[in-house]
């Protein structure tokens, strides 16, 4: 594939259609056919194969009728996929629930129209978790999304379909969502890029279902790509505060190039994992450091017991500040009976132990107010804001490497009932740190191997910066062996 336009970047891509050398068109069909050879990976949910074309037929007209020196839109023709979860004029919008089936987005999201402004077209609509939003990808209405390097394993979750897309070459880079690593652990399972945006960079209205509360914040949409120079102009382009979310905000963004590394203090987090990582992910975090350091960044150890406590961060600011009444209504619909949304919910027991929303929910809207907004939980909210107050600090002006998960991508159901898992993710959710995930290779059994850059809030390009260093080290994508290109 290393040769085909499949493997290409979107920046390079978007070189080529706008100075005529390719054709949108071509580009455009080339993905959907790595889409369509594919499909026993279940990436898709639902796609746009005559409307991108269409689409891609208009981009080369607009190029064919512009002046060499026109100023055309810096993504024209990029083929992109979009998560389920996040509305697409027209497209499907369930998040996985039967009873949302035949509901349609009647506009775009936000970052949605501004990709499209930046002349991206959305070639499908990928398969997301739901309504067990879980690092497995499995829901009643699209089924499960394989893992391309090895189909028994998972390909992540929630963002599962986009991962396993883009890492094929069935789109050059995806847009999707992540409150407990769901952008990240996906990339991590499908060797590819993806970065967690810092607090309110990027709106994430048009989003289902919504966090509410203060737990808004610790829902973001981002960029999934299989080479890091596509990360920041996709970030520079949904970025921005809007009207309809209270808590984006002009955060600024600056330039990876604007980087140096001489010097860089780079920190290996140390005590402060739930769960030991395998030899695989540490080795590839020392790989990582080697070569920061290799190219003039002050690699040392931080020991961070804080971290440790990220789950309990997380469930502490849920209980304390969402609307459980409001989040029910809204998701499980006052019209569906009772018997219906049962049904929802797994019949596997060990499904619905481990993270259902709904039963979660359910049980939430029927406690008291004082019961979920305890002295002990305000205590763990405030504890959180003084470990990242204290990692922020710790951390300055450099970047963290933390493993992005205990092991590498695991087989099919096996992670189900065990919510530490992620902790190393969801940590930086609830923490409001930036993250930036980077494949570092494959193992010997051919799945990929990756390390999480993190960064203090508003250096996304610090830890974009990095992740651009590590891809001309480390090789970054690996194309997967079975999929066919």
């Amino acid at each position: 594939m290393s040769d085909d336009l499949t493997a290409q970047s979107a920046v390079q891509l978007a070189a080529k259609i706008r100075s005529g050398s390719l054709s949108a068109r071509t580009v455009i069909d080339a993905h959907i056919d790595v889409l369509k050879k594919n499909r026993s990976l279940n990436a898709v949910a639902k796609p746009r194969f005559d409307a991108a074309r269409a689409e891609a037929d208009e981009a080369d007209r607009l190029i064919a009728s512009s002046a060499p020196d026109a100023d055309l839109p810096p993504l024209l023709g990029v083929p992109m996929t979009i998560k389920e979860l996040i509305a697409v004029e027209g497209m499907p919008n369930s998040g996985g629930f039967p009873h949302r089936r035949s509901v349609r987005s009647r506009s775009d999201a936000p970052a949605v129209s501004r990709l499209r402004e930046a002349g991206v077209i959305i070639v499908a609509i990928t398969n997301a978790a739901g309504p067990v939003y879980w690092i497995e990808t499995n829901n009643p209405l699209y089924g499960r999304v394989n893992n391309p390097y090895d189909p028994r394993r998972t390909a992540g979750g929630s963002s599962g379909g986009d991962g396993a897309a883009v890492s094929i070459g069935g789109a050059a880079a995806a847009l999707g969502s992540d409150l407990g690593g769901s952008l990240r652990v996906p990339a991590f399972f499908n060797g590819v890029f993806a970065h967690l945006p810092s607090v309110g960079l990027v709106p994430n209205t048009g989003h289902f279902p919504m966090t509410a509360g203060g737990v808004r914040k610790s829902l973001y949409l981002g960029p999934l790509a299989r080479h890091a120079e596509d990360l920041f102009p996709i970030l520079q382009t949904i970025s921005g505060p809007h009207d309809s979310d209270p808590h984006s905000s002009p955060v600024e963004l600056r330039d990876p190039s604007t980087v140096s590394l001489k010097g860089l203090p780079v920190f290996l987090s140390t005590a402060s994992s739930v769960t030991k990582p395998r030899a695989a992910v540490e080795e590839a975090r020392q790989r990582a450091a080697d070569a920061l350091e290799s190219a003039g960044a002050r690699v040392e150890e931080l020991p961070l017991p804080e971290l440790r406590w990220a789950m309990g961060y997380a469930l502490a600011a849920i209980a304390g500040e969402m609307d459980f009444a409001a989040t029910v209504e809204e998701v499980l619909g006052t019209a569906a009976p009772r018997k219906r949304q049962l049904r929802y919910l797994p019949r596997n027991v060990a499904l619905t132990v481990a993270s259902a929303p709904v039963a979660v929910l359910r049980l939430a809207e029927a406690a008291p107010a004082r019961a979920v907004r305890t002295r002990a939980m305000r205590r763990l909210v405030s504890a959180a804001q003084r470990a990242s107050d204290q990692i922020t600090a710790a951390v300055g002006e450099g970047i963290l490497l933390h493993p992005p998960f205990p092991r590498l991508a695991p087989r099919h159901y096996t992670t189900y009932g065990q919510p530490w898992l992620l902790a190393n993710t969801a940590a930086f959710n609830f923490l409001g740190l930036p993250a930036t995930q980077v494949p570092m290779g494959l193992n010997a059994d051919n799945l990929p191997t990756g390390v999480q850059i993190v960064a203090a809030p508003g250096n996304d390009h610090v830890a974009i910066r990095a992740a651009l260093e590590l891809e001309r080290a480390a090789g970054g994508w690996t194309p997967p062996p079975g999929a066919d290109s």
